[in-house]
């Protein structure tokens, strides 16, 4: 299986992120949003992020190719919370399938403790099996479900939210 790397995304990375977001939109399988973001909607959002406890790394194969990226975001806004992130995988069109989600998710779990996260958490949509079964692949369990809170297309969704403690 080929190794990634990960390096930090600097703000000129912020147009390929964006455009493999946007590429995920039209599955109503991995995001909320219904219509593709801009790159300047993404800006604030960008710069939440941070190398020391908030990172945002581009995922790049052995020929420096982007296979995608990952972030963590801070959960809920309030300084107790500090511990616990929320994950989020995104993964060009061309790396899905690829068995590379499981390498992503294990760097994020052996990299968060050095980031002063103790806690981990995804939020995933009920039908989205795919990324539920590699979160909990990983012992991540379902530690909230919140139905149909969601409405894509005129069906509603149910989210679901998975939690490791890894600190």
């Amino acid at each position: 299986m080929e190794e990634l790397m990960f390096k930090n995304a600097a703000i000129e990375d912020l147009a390929k992120i964006v455009a493999i977001y946007n590429s995920t939109i039209a599955s109503r399988m991995v995001t909320a949003d219904t219509e593709e973001v801009s790159v300047e909607s993404r800006l604030k959002w960008f710069q939440e992020h941070n190398p020391e406890t908030r990172p945002l790394w581009m995922i790049e194969d052995q020929k420096n190719n982007v296979v995608g990226w990952v972030s963590f975001s801070s959960f809920y806004g309030r300084p107790a919370y500090n511990g616990t992130v929320e994950v989020s995988i995104y993964m060009d069109e061309n790396s899905r399938g690829k068995g590379f989600g499981k390498k992503v998710l294990q760097y994020c779990i052996d990299n968060a403790e050095k980031l002063g996260i103790r806690t981990l958490l995804g939020f995933i949509f009920l039908h989205n099996e795919p990324s539920l079964k590699l979160f909990r692949h990983f012992g991540f369990e379902d530690w909230g479900t919140l139905p149909d809170v969601a409405v894509l297309d005129g069906v509603e969704r149910t989210l679901v939210i998975l939690g490791k403690r890894v600190g």
